[in-house]
């Protein structure tokens, strides 16, 4: 319908151009007329002059009296085409605004045709969210989950069925056993806390170890024969512990053997 209307305005534009056209030719032909009727006058008004110079006033006369004729003919094609070519200027301010009408026409088209399309797309998802709040099509979809659930169920129970009737059950329960043999949740605890640096032992018991300790080599130096004991001492004394007794403070145990002595 639109493109129609667009039609039917472009050949209105067509057949406007066509008359501002033939007026432009009426206001050209008048200002010819009228260009020709001036040079007539002119060239009459020579001839007087000429005839003047004869001194043939008879035919001066004449002359002039020609010139009046042309020139009276000269002001009404003046006229005429003055007024011509006010209407032709009309004509062509009435031309480019019905142009620019289409123009403007061709936009809105575009506009509508846009908004037309959007509209039918909000219309289409509409129709489609409405036909989503059936919810026959979901719960075919929770019913087909179910009865995979069920399927996956039954085989799972058929080949432990199978298993069992197979009389490998001994070496099922001490693979079962070998899974379950791993670390508790405690010692898992413990694990991570020592890799996080939080698991220490207590400084207390370590001082009075190596209090011991430092009281057998005490012992050794006084009586002489027991100098091989610290040794053995230190020897059975692993890394880790060899570790802990540097990190301990010196100073602390120090006061205790003191207080003690």
């Amino acid at each position: 319908m639109l493109s129609q209307v667009l039609l039917e305005m472009q050949q209105q534009l067509v057949e406007a151009k066509k008359a501002v056209a033939v007026a432009i030719a009426d206001e050209k032909k008048l200002q010819k007329q009228y260009t020709a009727e001036t040079d007539k006058a002119k060239e009459w008004e020579r001839k007087a002059m000429l005839a003047v110079r004869a001194g043939d006033d008879n035919l001066a006369r004449q002359a002039l009296s020609r010139k009046q004729e042309h020139e009276s003919i000269a002001a009404q094609f003046q006229q005429q085409w003055l007024a011509q070519k006010a209407a032709v200027e009309k004509l062509k301010d009435a031309l480019r605004l019905l142009n620019n009408k289409i123009e403007e026409a061709k936009r809105k088209k575009n506009i509508l045709i846009a908004r037309k399309k959007r509209a039918e797309a909000q219309q289409q998802i509409a129709n489609t969210m409405q036909g989503l709040g059936d919810t026959s099509a979901f719960d075919t979809f929770d019913r087909m989950a179910e009865r995979i659930q069920l399927m996956e169920a039954e085989a799972e129970a058929g080949a432990e069925l199978a298993g069992e009737l197979s009389g490998d059950t001994l070496e099922s329960k001490f693979l079962q056993l070998e899974q379950g043999g791993g670390a508790s949740e405690d010692d898992a605890l413990s694990e991570l806390k020592a890799k996080m640096g939080m698991l220490e032992a207590p400084k207390g018991e370590s001082a009075k170890q190596l209090g011991a300790g430092l009281k057998d080599d005490k012992a050794g130096d006084g009586g002489g024969s027991g100098s091989t004991a610290p040794a053995a001492s230190i020897g059975s004394l692993t890394a880790e512990d060899l570790k802990e007794l540097e990190d301990l403070d010196l100073s602390e145990i120090d006061t205790k053997e003191a207080k003690k002595a």
